[in-house]
């Protein structure tokens, strides 16, 4: 899993120079594109969803300025006080300022000067917090990803592929796995309640636990029933995980596993794809939630892909939903590769369905294979 360093301006480091800069930007073309993106990511940012409905019930020109407005208005509400009262008085030197002589409007050139440069300020302050921050989180992905397998699991009798890729700087999303010794392996894929820094620090505690406990219980639905209560306890109210705990035996066919509030796996055996039994409630919310653990059996050239929703729940610029039937159709074809193979495909598949829309939660994939 590669990352990079973000740099900030004025990094020593390859600086470059800023007209060679605004050169190359201008070679890449795709500003209307880029545009068009930019837009509709500050639309969403900024006016909620109860506003976004009353802005398509009205005419086209109508909408525009109440769209502009409620811009404007949420833009201030979201600034510090002090840049808040910098932001009004810009605007008020901006438009309001405005000499009358002998019948005729006259912009007063120093004051709209002096808005200008104010707003420049608010600009730069703005983008020096969200540099700081984006270092931040950058510091915690490499944390994040460092702590992540950086391979995927040998495993005789086995071919396992992992994948897990955040929506954001840092995710929610846990893919996991713990070799308790030569005959036995348990692997996790975990989604916390929520996107960003919030969940990706639950995360982090989730797969201490899990490698925790992972080799200090005889089965999964013991490990599950003490992971929930851990996170009843010290967990928060508005946050939960939904997880599937597996076990694996080496040379053997059968899988042993838990669903605690996650989407059914899918088992692709005999040229159909089943979607195992739901399981019961997430991490986190019922104190004296026990358990049940299911065992699947695969025999060789069957598999089993545990997904996030971040796989189906992938939306394209018109908004529809990549789908169950999508995933579905797409493991049959694909099934029949090795593991490595048939996840590349499906993320693929995934990205070109996506397209230019921005990927909205984490997404993360774990497929077993039985070996021959």
């Amino acid at each position: 899993m590669a990352e990079h360093r973000s740099k900030r301006p004025g990094d020593t480091e390859d600086n470059p120079k800023l007209h060679k800069t605004i050169l190359e930007d201008l070679r890449k073309g795709g500003f209307k594109r880029s545009i068009r993106q930019d837009l509709k990511n500050i639309t969403d940012f900024y006016i909620d969803r109860k506003t976004r409905e009353r802005l398509r019930g009205m005419g086209r020109i109508r909408r525009g300025f109440h769209l502009w407005f409620w811009l404007l208005k949420s833009l201030i509400l979201k600034l510090n006080p002090t840049r808040r009262l910098l932001l009004v008085l810009s605007l008020f030197f901006a438009f309001f300022f405005v000499q009358v002589r002998t019948g005729n409007l006259f912009i007063n050139s120093g004051l709209l000067f002096f808005g200008y440069l104010i707003l420049l300020l608010i600009l730069m302050l703005e983008l020096k917090d969200k540099l700081l921050a984006q270092d931040e989180l950058a510091a915690g992905r490499r944390v994040q990803f460092a702590l992540m397998p950086d391979e995927n699991p040998d495993f005789s009798g086995w071919d396992i592929w992992l994948f897990t890729r955040p929506a954001n700087e840092v995710g929610g999303d846990l893919v996991d796995y713990l070799v308790i010794d030569h005959d036995r392996m348990h692997l996790v894929i975990g989604d916390v309640a929520g996107k960003g820094l919030g969940a990706a620090l639950l995360m982090a505690r989730l797969q201490a636990t899990f490698r925790a406990f992972a080799p200090n219980f005889e089965t999964v639905s013991k490990i599950g029933n003490e992971m929930n209560r851990l996170f009843c306890r010290d967990g928060l109210p508005s946050r939960f995980v939904s997880l599937v705990y597996l076990e694996l035996r080496a040379g053997q066919d059968k899988i042993r596993l838990i669903n605690a509030g996650h989407l059914p796996p899918l088992m692709i055996h005999g040229g159909e794809v089943q979607e195992l039994p739901h399981g019961q409630t997430a991490l986190g919310l019922t104190r004296d939630q026990l358990y049940e653990e299911h065992t699947v059996r695969l025999t060789p050239g069957d598999c089993l892909i545990v997904y996030s929703d971040g796989l189906t729940e992938a939306r394209n610029s018109l908004g529809h939903f990549f789908g169950d039937n999508r995933l579905k159709n797409l493991c049959l074809q694909l099934h029949g590769y090795p593991a490595g193979k048939m996840g590349h495909g499906l993320i693929d598949s995934v990205d070109r369905f996506a397209g230019e829309a921005r990927q909205n939660d984490d997404l993360s994939i774990i497929i077993l294979k039985r070996s021959a």
